[in-house]
């Protein structure tokens, strides 16, 4: 059966590597997904061969809660939640193997206390008992704190006090000692661990708070490392080689989408995490100069269907005012109406990795019509009309222009270099960055104010006359 099982978690382990290789492109993704299913049913048989067990209660009871669980956030969790949704199944992960350690180490604890058959837990077993529950409590309380911040039940602001770096520095240390100390004397380290483990919950909490809803995709991509991490631990733990290598898979995946989220921001991960970016105040930088040029959905209508060529770029505004659908039908009439049509999307666009690309594949929009940041920024001046639709960050020229600006060096997507520039705002409001946009004050751009969702039927309705 141990052989079995072994071929068993190769096999799975293989289908784990298959479907994270078929996630890279958009039109595989969903395969992807399915391959990785598979592994992990796969993984979870072969560990019951494994481990002989023969009562299929409670593993069929949660099998049941589970799947229904999932089912039914399947359906009521809107696209535009997605998120703050992956935000919590990164804590989830994080949750269990928390709970894992803290399980393996109370039977071995149980075990050191049998004085007819006295146990002493090896070195090897307490140290990763140490970084698993660290890692896990990390990740489960900081996945919360996303959650809320993206949830909006906190607000989405970084939260500063004097001396934060400090606290946190001496929070760390305190996980530190006493992890080492609980390794040293594991038998008599039960108050340790509990200790431990409230410390890793205070830092997850302490180092997500002073991050910025503008910095949430590093967040995301960070927690989902961590929650990786940490299910590699477990393995270790456990001893369990399959979850060695998913929790590898994960946690490596997760750390290079970090990497590219934060060359996308031009910005360091230290600088994302310690920072404070987002309490910024809209006067960073130099002061906008011009004058904003209103216009109405009749005038806007005229200039999109007089254009050869409209590039869209969708942002946060556009996930807030469910409009992905909308954009879509535009996109639709516009090429009915011999217009080439692009989606732009840049790599931080959203509050999570890909957010842009799940809501307008979820609006039916064809993958080949979706262009990343450096395919379309090349021919962006020879763009007749560049529609931008609650993007306010990714599009703002201080990156280029400004050095002065606190986003200064961020690459951007060029749309202040089309020929026609219409922004769709409800306001003249700044973005989750807290910056002043001078592209709105250019002489190529319309500012056509509105919800995005109304803005883009009331064109719709336009085309349709």
């Amino acid at each position: 059966m141990k052989f079995i099982a072994e071929m068993m978690y190769l096999v799975a382990a293989l289908l784990f590597v298959t479907g994270l290789k078929r996630l890279n492109k958009p039109e595989t993704a969903r395969n992807g997904n399915l391959i990785s299913s598979v592994g992990m049913l796969v993984a979870i048989i072969a560990t019951l061969l494994e481990f002989k067990v023969v009562d299929y209660s409670y593993i069929i009871i949660g099998l049941l809660i589970g799947s229904i669980i999932g089912v039914v956030l399947a359906r009521i969790v809107k696209m535009t939640e997605m998120p703050q949704m992956v935000a919590l199944l990164n804590g989830y992960g994080g949750l269990a193997c928390f709970l894992v350690g803290w399980s393996e180490f109370y039977k071995q604890y149980q075990m050191s206390l049998d004085p007819l058959f006295p146990y002493s837990i090896e070195l090897y077993t307490a140290i990763t008992l140490v970084l698993t529950i660290l890692v896990g409590g990390v990740t489960f309380s900081g996945s919360v704190i996303a959650w809320a911040k993206l949830k909006e039940v906190m607000k989405g602001k970084p939260i500063l006090f004097k001396g934060q770096q400090f606290v946190n520095g001496a929070i760390l240390l305190a996980a530190i000692v006493s992890g080492v100390l609980f390794i040293l004397a594991p038998a008599n380290g039960f108050s340790l661990l509990i200790f431990l483990s409230v410390i890793a919950l205070i830092l997850g909490v302490t180092s997500v708070i002073p991050i910025g809803g503008a910095d949430m995709p590093v967040v995301i991509s960070l927690l989902n490392s961590y929650s990786g991490i940490a299910g590699s631990l477990a393995g270790f733990v456990i001893q369990n080689n399959v979850l060695i290598v998913t929790g590898a898979l994960v946690g490596a995946s997760g750390l290079i989408l970090t990497n590219i989220m934060c060359k996308a921001m031009n910005r360091s991960l230290a600088n994302v995490l310690f920072s404070g970016f987002g309490s910024v105040t809209s006067g960073s930088g130099e002061k906008a100069q011009g004058k904003v040029k209103p216009i109405n959905i009749e005038d806007a209508y005229l200039l999109l269907e007089s254009a050869r060529s409209v590039v869209i770029v969708p942002g946060y505004g556009l996930a807030v005012a469910q409009a992905q659908h909308a954009a879509r039908e535009l996109a639709d009439l516009l090429e009915k109406n011999d217009c080439d049509v692009k989606f732009a999307i840049h790599p931080v666009a959203g509050r999570m990795p890909g957010h842009m690309n799940v809501l307008l594949a979820e609006a039916n929009v064809s993958y080949d019509k979706l262009f990343e940041m450096d395919a379309v920024n090349p021919t962006m001046d020879t763009v007749d009309v560049c529609l931008v639709v609650g993007a306010n960050d990714v599009v703002n020229p201080a990156a280029r222009e400004d050095p002065k600006s606190p986003i200064y060096g961020m690459p951007i997507i060029n749309v202040d270099k089309a020929r026609t520039v219409i922004v769709l705002k409800r306001s003249m409001a700044s973005g989750f960055a807290g910056i002043e946009n001078p592209l709105f004050y250019k002489e190529n751009t319309r500012m056509l104010f509105g919800d995005a969702k109304a803005v883009l039927q009331g064109l719709v309705a336009e085309f349709k006359k």
